[in-house]
């Protein structure tokens, strides 16, 4: 097992980013001119094909971008570890502060590093996966009435989309406070000019967003667009979800509901039933709208591939990752664990204090389930759980080594719970009510009730059922970031198992939230002017600090 690296800067290894016009996933030895990248999709129709795959595969791929080099990192794993950090960095994720922590650098916030590996990883993936979309778009007429040459068109747009949606809350405050702020460089097919490419606007990034997506839906409408195969690939329920959080940030609250409303035909939430045993775990779960589908063969493929994965961290029932074998438990914090009703199925998805949880009785590894799985040790393989360690995220097979378990990017639950925001923010306050208790007592917890608003406002209540319903999938950071909200990891004088070192609040205005543009990107491009200003959070800072919710 490897020791924590996350010191290890990225500045050398590779300068394949925004600046850049190649891109290691696309098969080529240098720059394409526009009419040679034309010329040679129509010689070459593999070449798109490729590029398609790759705009999809990039997502999650182990040691994807620092594959070139001898260096294997089990922090590398594209999209899914930048949700991971996300979650980490703002309040409800939980790792312990130990030599096998890689992520250690986003609990202390020292992410905001230029030269460190993980804010390099984050922002390398998304223009990386930005350069495959403008290829693909470059590489075929907009005017075409091909309907495989639409479709693929359409989810290049919607996957560029998707990128700059993932951006824009890291490097900049929230659309409705910060529009006129720069946010990040926009590259598209029409970029010429790498080396003086300055962050655009909140504001212009959004635009482009909207444009890509409503391309995507005139793309991808039209009943002879190829359906799709697998839930990895975008269709249009992905590009009206897509739309949908990218109207909430802009404060679009009709388009919004209306949006998530469309995203949602065809879904239905998973029941009761379904959520009281370790899940979340394969791409056909029938309230998946969207996500990564994960293939034993690529990660079998990497050197230590199996550590570069959701399954080694984020799942606390693999028999060959960082999570069991080192007892780095991806855990919920106990401030928001104890809001949670004991009549909710969801209070059962982390083992309690007591290292408890009825989900536990539906699984067994080495024969064993209940508090004794939780106790259980295996030599080199399992440590017991800790308090609060995660059996949400279940595996195919407990136990074993492959770690291809898939990863959830987009679920019906998450568009219920814009669109009952979106309605409450638009007026329709009785419908939003309604909606929430429906959604709640049908598939959570039957005995639910809508707080008051001396307990607490319907807005925080929105945004407490989406920290409990989407722990671990990535919307930590940028819902705080979206709402305003300071980071609250502890209140004084209150037992918590955050780290002393991450045991600190951090206001919702604060620059320090702000991520800088990692050293490799700066040096190329010399229109950035970086984010400045703040300072790296100290442990018991701010204990003052309420959020709304764990107050």
């Amino acid at each position: 097992m490897k020791i924590n690296k996350t010191l290890i800067s990225g500045l050398v290894i590779l300068s394949v980013l925004a600046c850049g016009k190649f891109d290691e996933a696309v098969p080529s030895g240098g720059t394409y001119t526009e009419d040679q990248l034309k010329s040679t999709y129509e010689l070459i129709p593999s070449r798109t094909d490729a590029s398609f795959t790759g705009l999809f595969s990039m997502m999650g791929e182990p040691n994807f971008i620092f594959k070139r080099t001898t260096s294997t990192r089990a922090d590398d794993f594209g999209f899914i570890m930048a949700a991971f950090s996300n979650d980490i960095e703002a309040a409800d994720v939980v790792l312990d502060n130990n030599d096998y922590n890689w992520f250690s650098t986003c609990g202390e916030y020292t992410s905001r590093n230029a030269d460190y590996a993980n804010p390099y990883i984050r922002y390398a993936i998304a223009y990386n996966q930005i350069k495959v979309a403008n290829d693909i778009i470059n590489s075929f007429d907009a005017a075409t009435t091909d309907p495989e040459s639409k479709n693929k068109l359409g989810q290049a747009h919607a996957m560029r989309a998707f990128d700059y949606l993932y951006l824009a809350p890291s490097f900049q405050f929230t659309y409705l406070a910060a529009k006129d702020q720069p946010c990040v460089p926009i590259v598209t097919e029409k970029t010429t000019d790498f080396a003086n490419n300055p962050r655009a606007t909140v504001e212009k990034v959004y635009e482009l967003i909207i444009e890509d997506l409503n391309a995507a839906e005139k793309f991808l409408s039209g009943s002879d667009i190829p359906a799709r195969t697998n839930k990895s690939r975008i269709d249009l329920s992905v590009v009206y979800g897509l739309r949908a959080r990218a109207n909430l940030v802009m404060g679009k609250w009709e388009e919004a509901a209306e949006d998530a409303g469309k995203a949602l035909e065809g879904y239905t939430p998973a029941s009761i039933e379904e959520v009281s045993q370790p899940t979340f775990k394969d791409i056909s779960e029938h309230n998946w709208i969207w996500g990564i589908d994960m293939v034993s063969s690529a990660i079998n493929a990497q050197p230590d591939g199996y550590y570069a994965t959701s399954s080694s961290w984020l799942r606390s029932f693999s028999g060959d990752g960082y999570s069991a074998g080192t007892a780095t438990y991806a855990r919920i914090n106990n401030i928001l664990y104890d809001l949670i009703p004991d009549t909710d199925v969801r209070k059962g998805w982390w083992v309690d204090k007591n290292l408890e949880s009825p989900l536990l009785e539906k699984v067994t590894w080495n024969g064993t389930s209940g508090k004794a799985l939780a106790q259980l040790t295996i030599e080199n393989v399992k440590e017991p759980f800790t308090p609060y360690t995660n059996v949400k995220f279940g595996m195919a097979q407990v136990g074993m080594s492959v770690n291809d378990d898939d990863f959830p990017l987009m679920r019906a639950e998450e568009m219920i719970l814009i669109r009952v925001e979106a309605l409450y923010r638009a007026g329709s306050e009785s419908e939003a009510k309604n909606l929430l208790k429906d959604f709640i007592t049908t598939y959570r917890d039957p005995s639910y009730t809508v707080p008051s608003e001396s307990e607490r406002t319907f807005l925080n209540e929105v945004w407490f059922q989406r920290r409990v319903e989407l722990w671990g999938e990535g919307f930590g950071m940028s819902d705080i970031m979206r709402l305003q909200k300071n980071v609250v990891r502890f209140h004084e004088g209150k037992e918590s198992i955050v780290p002393e070192a991450f045991r600190f609040n951090i206001a919702y205005n604060d620059p320090w939230l702000l991520m800088r543009f990692c050293t490799s990107e700066t040096n190329t491009n010399f229109g950035i002017q970086d984010n400045t200003g703040g300072e790296q959070p100290v442990s018991g800072q701010n204990g003052e600090l309420n959020d709304g919710v764990t107050d």
